[in-house]
């Protein structure tokens, strides 16, 4: 993951699965609390949560990375391992892409801003059943065991809207 001619390790794709998995739960955090009070709230605004949220998640992830290694090993990270943390870390953000895009097209008027943040949503929890699949894609078991486990992670992601809702209703 580090050098784009290495393969990742298995630890490293782990590493990069998970960070994704908690932007993504982030990012629907911050949405669903947006979609809430969505009234009399502009696009900028809405937009800058989100990114400051996710930039501030995965600064908070980064550093957790680097005291733990510090603890771990009694050593500051080597810089592939630095890198390692580096890609994981600030990759992650790649999982709200798509919202900013849905939200850059609100800002342009071509949708309204529930519209974006509901598209968001929907785009976020798509991409919790895709992580789910690049998760179990290469472990040995039955199809349907794989799909009682993307539907498991997609009825998850559910039920943490369905808790967002509550506390943000």
């Amino acid at each position: 993951m580090d050098d784009p001619r290495t393969p990742a390790t298995a630890e490293q794709r782990v590493d990069a699965l998970k960070e994704r998995v908690y932007v993504t739960f982030t990012g629907l955090a911050v949405l669903l609390a947006l979609r809430g009070r969505s009234e009399g709230l502009h696009v900028g605004e809405a937009a800058a949560t989100l990114a400051i949220t996710v930039v501030g998640t995965l600064l908070a992830v980064f550093v957790a990375d680097l005291v733990s290694h510090l603890a771990v090993h009694a050593a500051f990270p080597t810089r592939a391992e630095l890198a390692h943390m580096a890609a994981v870390s600030f990759g992650a953000f790649s999982v709200v892409v798509l919202p900013m895009v849905f939200l850059g097209l609100a800002a342009l008027g071509r949708w309204r801003l529930e519209a974006a943040l509901r598209a968001s949503t929907i785009a976020l929890v798509a991409s919790l059943v895709v992580i789910g699949y690049l998760a179990v894609r290469r472990v040995p078991m039955a199809w349907w065991k794989r799909l009682i486990a993307l539907g498991a992670e997609f009825a998850l992601g559910l039920a943490v809207i369905g808790l967002e809702l509550l506390a943000h209703g």
